[in-house]
């Protein structure tokens, strides 16, 4: 059975395309119109070994906020659609990335109930590129809303706000690939004891 999903998502302020294959091998295509942003879905793509296409046009005259929370938004969207019914899937992932000076520690579960907590550095620098970074977190709470997920990410450490956003993003992609992962032990098995996911 393919794990695919596809959201198209349109607002006044964004138009929103989100593919994306679960049992792929990390081919990415991905425009956003915020640099870094494409870079840090490139980097959720290639880790989590999702062939992923992202492409949004949004309202980059007022600024980046719109397209970066929408895409957010559609791709949560379309990972839980890609999950289907969530039978014989490990669930439970984690994921610990350094990069260079920064750690990040990523914990997922595919629980069908939303909950972020997210931990990062204070006094990071305010933007890279036309990327606020202030927008990591609301893009975790976005993605988590839509794909119903519950999710840890903590940055114990880091000084280099291009390095604590990438490992953030590094780490979510396997935490993401070792949840939705098929378990050879339980083909047919919804891992939970309540029966519904």
């Amino acid at each position: 059975m393919n794990r695919v999903g596809r959201v198209e998502r349109t607002t006044k302020e964004t138009g929103v395309l989100v593919e994306i294959d679960l049992d792929g091998t990390g081919r990415t295509d991905i425009s956003t119109g915020v640099g870094f942003y494409d870079h840090m879905l490139d980097q959720l793509g290639r880790h989590g070994l999702f062939d992923l296409t992202v492409k949004t046009e949004g309202d980059l005259h007022i600024d980046s906020h719109h397209t970066i929370e929408d895409t957010a938004l559609a791709l949560g969207a379309a990972f839980k659609q890609a999950l289907g019914d969530k039978v014989g899937i490990y669930r439970f992932g984690n994921c610990t990335v350094p990069l260079d000076e920064s750690l990040a520690q990523v914990t997922v579960d595919l629980s069908g109930r939303p909950y972020l907590v997210h931990t990062e550095p204070e006094n990071m620098a305010p933007m890279i590129g036309a990327y606020d970074t202030t927008m990591t977190r609301h893009i975790l709470e976005s993605f988590v809303a839509q794909a119903q997920i519950a999710l840890h990410v903590h940055v114990p450490y880091g000084r280099n706000a291009h390095h604590i956003v990438e490992c953030q993003f590094k780490a979510l992609a396997r935490a993401l690939r070792y949840a939705s992962e098929r378990d050879p032990r339980a083909a047919g098995i919804l891992p939970s004891t309540k029966g519904a996911l």
